[in-house]
């Protein structure tokens, strides 16, 4: 523990020292620190907003459709729920007012996503059969190598949002994804929703995983 906080400054120490009362919960947070980058501010707020009992939480088949040890990893790039208090927002919103709201606080969105998403676009087209299609965003993820798509809804999680995630999957598989590099991963999906979900059943033939989103300042 002491080398790790050897490589923390003075401000980030007295944080988890005055925020922390568990040794070990200062410990995670300051591998956390370390491997995101926190600033000692971002580090009180991922303190506050509870870092340690959301990361690694989203329902997902990670376990079924990936080899360990790249499932935990995946499992640990997601959080649940996500807190979206960076937002500001009022009143009736949809899913494409959400959408422009996030891209508008992009570096703050990266930041909840956490370390290795990289944005890729909004509303990216794809075509298929001779309709024309549209991802709500699109991130690649740098350590598992593969593109993320990431529907938002602004209801709770419905068992047919999978449904067409699978397609978006298979249709960013092959029409944006590089087959030949060896090192590019099947893509993976997510739908972020408002509300939790315990709903389990995502099947075993593609990546994917639901959590929801907290969003206090704009209820």
């Amino acid at each position: 523990m002491q080398e790790r906080l050897a490589q923390l400054t003075w401000f980030h120490q007295i944080a988890l020292l005055e925020k922390l009362k568990s040794p070990k919960e200062r410990l995670v947070y300051a591998a956390a620190t370390i491997e995101h980058g926190w600033s000692r501010d971002i580090l009180a707020i991922q303190i506050e907003t509870g870092y340690r009992k959301r990361v690694g939480k989203s329902v997902n088949n990670f376990q079924r459709t990936l080899p360990k040890p790249l499932s935990d990893l995946a499992n640990q790039t997601l959080k649940d729920p996500y807190m979206f208090d960076f937002v500001e927002l009022s009143g009736d919103v949809n899913e494409r007012r959400l959408e422009r709201s996030l891209i508008e606080k992009l570096r703050s969105f990266l930041l909840e996503l956490g370390v290795g998403f990289a944005f890729v676009g909004s509303q990216v087209h794809l075509e298929g059969e001779g309709e024309d299609f549209y991802l709500d965003m699109l991130f690649c993820h740098l350590r598992l190598r593969c593109y993320v798509v990431v529907e938002l809804k602004t209801t709770a999680f419905k068992p047919e949002y999978v449904g067409k995630l699978q397609f978006y999957l298979s249709a960013v598989d092959d029409l944006i994804r590089d087959r030949d590099a060896e090192r590019d991963a099947a893509s993976c999906n997510g739908v972020i929703a408002e509300g939790g979900s315990t709903y389990r059943g995502l099947g075993s033939s593609r990546l994917a995983a639901t959590s929801w989103y907290a969003r206090p300042s704009w209820r």
